[in-house]
């Protein structure tokens, strides 16, 4: 069964660092594009940067600059890392292919920047 599980989030201080990973199973996802989305209280499901099966990448403006996506094909996981973490950043993040499966929409890990 086609499956990712989301880790790394938590809370951490303005300013601070996250590294989020999702790891799939099945072997097609080494050539798919991945993203991360996240979805903060009160508001619609958002992307926040995607990475092609050829390595290309692209970020949401809110976050270019402070966050970067990257993948290990050898482990088949995307990873995101989050630096100079703001308020703002305080959602649940999802992995899932660019564009979404809507099957393949997990639970997410909840990232919460406050001090």
């Amino acid at each position: 069964q086609v499956q990712l599980v989301e880790s790394g989030g938590g809370l951490v201080q303005p300013g601070g660092s996250l590294r989020l990973s999702c790891a799939a199973s099945g072997s097609t996802f080494r050539v798919r594009a991945m993203a991360w989305y996240r979805q903060a209280p009160g508001k619609q499901r958002e992307l926040v940067a995607y990475i092609t099966g050829a390595g290309s990448t692209t970020y949401a403006d809110s976050v270019k600059g402070r966050f970067t996506i990257s993948r290990d094909t050898a482990k088949n996981t995307v990873y995101l890392q989050m630096n100079s973490l703001i308020p703002e950043d305080t959602a649940v993040y999802y992995c899932n292919t660019y564009p979404p499966s809507q099957l393949l929409w997990g639970q997410g890990t909840q990232v919460t920047v406050s001090s």
